[in-house]
Formats: structure tokens, sequence, C-alpha cells
């Protein structure tokens, strides 16, 4: 098929930081670095451009002369603490969720999904991108239940309007269900489930009639339970655990 005018067909592979990025080495930002002063050779010749395009299964790329080649995959569940932002680097040397992987024996490994700072629970870990990719495709509809704190006593009337959504700068943000797990005094613990994953969604929906958010765990993704793990602390998922995940 002949293509149209004017386009420009993709090169094959994947840029060099990113290909970094894959092989478990580094971060991309990391990877920036490493090509930029001159320590990654392609095929033994040093590339300082990391948009350059690689090809994984035939470039011999090498850092500081030692080849990089695939790590082994690693998925881990950590239950991260408030406070602690869901990245490798911050520039404002904030606590960050690798501050809980400390100790361990690890490939890089990246969050996939978020957490804002001031939200806590279940995060999962990982090298393995594509595993991550199909994680988080909206297709794949994974659920993610969320146990939240508010600063009032909510009535049906409100649950039932908490239900039906709310639009916040143009965004229609809804859940799959929300419902009251105890109250007591001025709070009360909601149960809330999204099967989406917008940028600070539930904050952003109880916000929208005036609720205040004191506290937000995530306990589970899909049928995945965060469990008895301790807070600040990570573990490798089982075969089976990845197995229901996928299903």
């Amino acid at each position: 098929m002949t293509r149209p005018p004017n386009t420009v067909r993709a090169a094959p592979g994947v840029s060099l930081c990113r290909a970094l990025s894959k092989l478990g080495l580094c971060s991309r930002k990391q990877a920036e670095v490493l090509v930029a002063e001159g320590r990654v050779r392609v095929g033994g010749k040093v590339v300082r451009n990391g948009s350059l395009r690689v090809d994984l299964g035939r470039d011999r790329i090498t850092v500081d002369g030692e080849r990089v080649v695939a790590e082994r995959k690693v998925y881990l569940m950590v239950n991260k603490p408030r406070g602690l932002v869901t990245t490798r680097d911050d520039p404002q040397d904030r606590g960050t969720v690798y501050d809980c992987l400390v100790g361990l024996d690890l490939p890089f490994v990246s969050p996939v999904g978020r957490l804002d700072k001031a939200s806590e629970g279940l995060l999962l870990m990982t090298n393995d991108t594509h595993w991550a990719n199909d994680l988080l495709d909206p297709a794949s509809h994974v659920a993610k239940t969320y146990h939240v704190q508010i600063g009032s006593t909510p009535d049906e009337a409100m649950l039932a309007r908490f239900r039906e959504g709310a639009v916040v700068d143009g965004e229609l943000l809804t859940s799959s269900s929300v419902e009251m797990l105890r109250s007591g005094g001025r709070t009360a613990w909601l149960e809330i489930v999204l099967d989406e994953g917008r940028n600070r969604q539930i904050r952003r929906l109880l916000g929208a009639f005036d609720v205040e958010v004191l506290r937000l765990v995530r306990v589970a993704i899909g049928p995945l339970q965060l469990g008895d793990l301790a807070k600040g602390q990570a573990r490798h998922l089982t075969a089976e655990e990845r197995a229901l995940l996928a299903s």
C-alpha cells in the first residue's frame, strides 16, 4: 500500500534511553545523564543522542564498558506510607517509594501507576513494562479499592450523590461503588472502588461536594489484597497472585 504524501514512518526499535530503562538498568532520566556523559556505546561507538533508535534484539549496548542485558523480571507489592512520592528522583528531595526497597537486591523497577504523596497503601512495582501496561490499560478495567476517611458523616442521600459522580474541570468523575464502612463522631470511613485511574480522582470527586479527605488508603488492585503487609515494606508477588491480576 502506498503511503500518503508527507507522512513519516517511525524508525524501528526504541529510543536508546527507553532501551536502557526497558533492560532494567535505570530510569529514562538517569539514562539521559549516562548518554550525555558519553558512557553509553552502541555497537562499540559512543552515542550521545538518547533518541537514537536501537534494536534490543540485535544491538550491543554497553555502559562503562559493561554490556547491558535484560534483568530478571521482578514483581513487587509495596505498602506505601503517607508522605512518600511515587518517583525515583525528586527535585525537592522528599522521601520516595524507593526508600521502601532499601536493602533489597533488585534491578531497576518502576511503579505501576501512582499514589499521590498524601495517599497510602497498595502499590505495585516491576521492571516488566508489558505487564505494567496491561494493568494500566483502561480497556482492562482492573478495579482499585480504597478505604477513605472523610471529615463528615454522610447520609444515604449524600452517598447517592457520590455514586452519581460530579463534573470537575470539565471531567465527569465517577466510581464503580461507594459504600459506608463505619462512622463515628465527625468522621466516617468509605469504601470506594474505581475502574479508571484519573489524576487525584477520589479527592477531586469528594471535593466537589465540599467533603474533606483525611486519609486515603488503597487496599486492593483487582483481586489482589494489601493484606497484612506492614507499612513501608515490600515483598515479591507469587506466581498465583500475578495470575490473579492477569485473569
